[in-house]
């Protein structure tokens, strides 16, 4: 594993901030949280390993967009590995740690639900063809900047913007930014243009039966829409309601399925590309 490189100058901010614990705890409350919590949760089992990520963690959690663009493929993106066809951050074991659990919680709550690699970008690039880009439950907006520093025009919606509104899947955090793209609210969506000329992303849309992600294939399908970038996971995961589901099997066809999609090994999500049958 290709340990991380950074200047010396950047060297001596960590340790600055490493050694001043009430600095760190009053900046960036997460990564005291993590600083805490770790050395008491079973790692990887390779001391290296789990010291290589702790690092990580902090350098890109700590360092804005100075950086980097994507901090959250940065911190997970030696840790992945090939496993039964599927690419998933496990640190090498197929059960994964303690440790690493507690570190996806918070970077999930800190960037997104899933990871989006150069590669899926890529891909969900491909699956637009120049097509402008609506994404629904954006969230921080994450997946939305990603895709933007890609060239693609994106309008992000969420019904509970995290810089605007309390967002309990994503609380305001000291050391975080709120958003990383422009996400407006719902009130904003029900007044665009019809017809829908863009393609639809639901980014791991809610499930146990929350009704967001049929409701919003209802009113794309209404508005004319005919691509839809899907991130979740599959029928009875976590992700989407069951009419969300039968309407893709009654009225779509799946057209593209992202290879290099990388996921965490607790969770079973992919990248669907999806258009009208």
């Amino acid at each position: 594993m290709a340990e991380l490189t950074m200047t010396s100058g950047r060297w001596d901010e960590l340790t600055a901030l490493l050694q001043d614990e009430q600095r760190l705890r009053s900046e960036f409350p997460k990564v005291a949280d993590y600083l805490d919590m770790a050395p008491g949760l079973a790692g990887t089992g390779d001391d290296q390993v789990d010291a290589q990520f702790d690092l990580r963690f902090v350098h890109y959690m700590t360092g804005g967009h100075a950086v980097s663009q994507n901090p959250y493929w940065d911190i997970v993106e030696p840790f992945v590995i090939e496993e039964h066809g599927r690419r998933v951050v496990n640190g090498g074991r197929s059960e994964g740690s303690a440790r690493l659990a507690y570190a996806q919680l918070l970077l999930q709550a800190s960037y997104a639900c899933a990871i989006p690699s150069p590669q899926t970008i890529a891909w969900v690039a491909n699956f637009c063809t120049d097509r402008p880009i609506v994404e629904l439950g954006a969230g921080r907006g994450y997946w939305a900047a990603q895709l933007a520093r890609a060239g693609l025009s994106v309008d992000a919606y969420d019904s509970e913007p995290p810089d605007k509104t309390r967002n309990a899947s994503f609380p305001k955090v000291a050391g975080q930014a709120d958003v990383w793209h422009p996400v407006r609210d719902l009130t904003e969506f029900a007044i665009r243009a019809e017809p829908a000329d863009y393609v639809l992303v639901l980014c791991w849309p809610p499930g146990w039966g929350d009704t967001m992600s049929s409701e919003a294939l209802t009113l794309f399908e209404e508005a004319g829409g005919e691509r839809l970038v899907y991130i979740g996971e599959r029928k009875g995961g976590k992700t989407g309601n069951d009419a969300f589901f039968t309407a893709l099997s009654a009225r779509w066809r799946l057209e593209s399925v992202d290879p290099h999609f990388v996921s965490w090994w607790t969770d079973a999500d992919v990248a669907q590309g999806w258009v009208r049958a």
